[in-house]
């Protein structure tokens, strides 16, 4: 395991730094992958760094139970899914859809180590909660996601997910098995497949809420947390971002004002040469569908989750409906 002596010279060699000043603890991962923690830095061109270490734990233990070898396996891959990501992928957005800069990457047998940009230097220190979220933030996300979309139109996902978003049916097997809705267990690969063959597919970034966007004092965004990114439909990005955002009132309150606001930033960022008419038309066709997609996953893994709200309910029965007349 990469000691803290030799991770802390890795960090002054790649960022020039003189000295550490001190650290502090961000976040541990999801069932204890490891740990997120920030460097505070004296000289060199960084004043902190994201530090994200990545090791395999030797107890799986993960919140809701799920301790399989499967589970385990896809977590591994999402690491290795993010680490590809950093490494050939981040330096091709721009600053409407701004991720952090990758430093350095390291990679042992059982261990990943990304050091990164610290978002919250750079001015992207603002966190929002469903709670508090406004109309505007949840708009500011949806022009970022249209921008990524856009910049990411037909682009292979070597080394990332070949489906994209980590609820993805392929992966979720023991979910599916679970689900107590038999009618909308009977169509998941109905959905799927419709969704997957879309015409129009991007890179997707997988796990869109809220709480994977800082926010600047102006409307400045970013994004972070790229374990999922992979082949998609855009609207699995949208339906999802809006689901972290608002209640089933409120969703049904700006659904058409969101959409519209989502697609005018993808027709100004859409290179040229693709018929925005065509995506347009053909993505919010299936933006019902993401929802369904996402409700799937939900009612295996977490039933009476407050995201299964009437809303998000009424979408996926319409799906439904249209499979099994």
């Amino acid at each position: 395991m990469i000691n803290m002596a030799a991770l802390e010279e890795k960090i002054i060699a790649q960022t020039g730094a003189s000295k550490i000043i001190r650290t502090a603890s961000i976040q541990s991962l999801w069932s204890g992958y490891g740990e997120i923690r920030k460097y505070f830095l004296k000289g060199g061109k960084y004043p902190s760094v994201i530090v994200k270490h990545i090791h395999w734990p030797e107890e799986k233990n993960h919140p809701h139970g799920w301790n399989t070898e499967l589970s385990h396996q896809r977590k591994l891959q999402s690491y290795q899914v993010e680490k590809n990501w950093y490494q050939h992928f981040a330096h091709c957005t721009n600053e409407y859809c701004s991720v952090p800069h990758r430093i350095h990457t390291l990679e042992k047998a059982t261990e990943i180590l990304l050091i990164m940009e610290d978002l919250d230097a750079s001015g992207y220190d603002i966190r929002l909660h469903h709670d508090t979220v406004t109309y505007e933030d949840a708009k500011n996300c949806l022009r970022w996601l249209a921008h990524f979309h856009a910049n990411f139109m037909g682009v292979a996902p070597s080394g990332l997910w070949p489906i994209g978003t980590y609820w993805h049916l392929d992966t979720r097997p023991d979910e599916l098995e679970k689900m107590g809705n038999i009618r909308l267990k009977q169509v998941a690969q109905n959905i799927d497949h419709r969704l997957n063959s879309a015409k129009f597919q991007t890179l997707v970034h997988g796990d869109a809420k809220l709480a994977n966007f800082c926010f600047g004092e102006k409307g400045e965004i970013a994004a972070v947390d790229f374990q999922y990114v992979g082949k998609g439909c855009g609207m699995k990005d949208v339906a999802y971002l809006i689901s972290s955002c608002f209640d089933d009132r409120t969703c049904e309150k700006y659904e058409k004002e969101l959409l519209s606001c989502y697609f005018e930033h993808l027709e100004g960022a859409l290179d040229k040469t693709i018929n925005f008419q065509e995506v347009k038309e053909e993505w919010r066709t299936l933006y019902k569908y993401a929802w369904a997609d996402f409700y799937r996953f939900l009612d295996g893994w977490s039933p009476g989750h407050w995201k299964m709200h009437g809303y998000s309910k009424r979408l996926t029965q319409s799906v439904i409906d249209e499979f099994t007349p």
